[in-house]
């Protein structure tokens, strides 16, 4: 599993700890460090079958004063250039993805 986490999050934190309670062997990404490409986000988004506006952080968005509006491209655009803008964590394995708010969400794709 590819965890997209940050390790100020305490949901991510939480998610990590239910991953090694588990035994369920993961890559942690740090997206901060290591932010998501345009295509990245764009699989990310087709992986969890939802739109930009389904996974983006409203708090964040009104502190950078992003238009949650602005059309998908522009909000894919903002995420790409501020990854704070989206949602995490977010757990990947193969061409499943899921959202993982709340954490124990993450266990769907076991």
């Amino acid at each position: 599993m590819l965890l997209i986490c940050t390790k100020t999050c305490g949901t991510c934190r939480k998610a990590v700890a239910l991953l090694e309670e588990r035994g369920v062997e993961f890559t942690y990404r740090e997206y901060r460090q290591a932010p998501l490409s345009r295509e990245e986000i764009v699989e990310v988004l087709e992986k969890l079958g939802v739109g930009p506006r389904e996974v983006l952080r409203a708090k964040d968005a009104k502190k950078l004063e992003i238009d949650p509006e602005l059309d998908d491209e522009a909000l894919i655009d903002a995420m790409a250039e501020h990854p704070t803008l989206l949602q995490r964590p977010i757990g990947i394995v193969g061409d499943k993805a899921v959202l993982g708010r709340p954490h124990e969400r993450l266990l769907e794709l076991l």
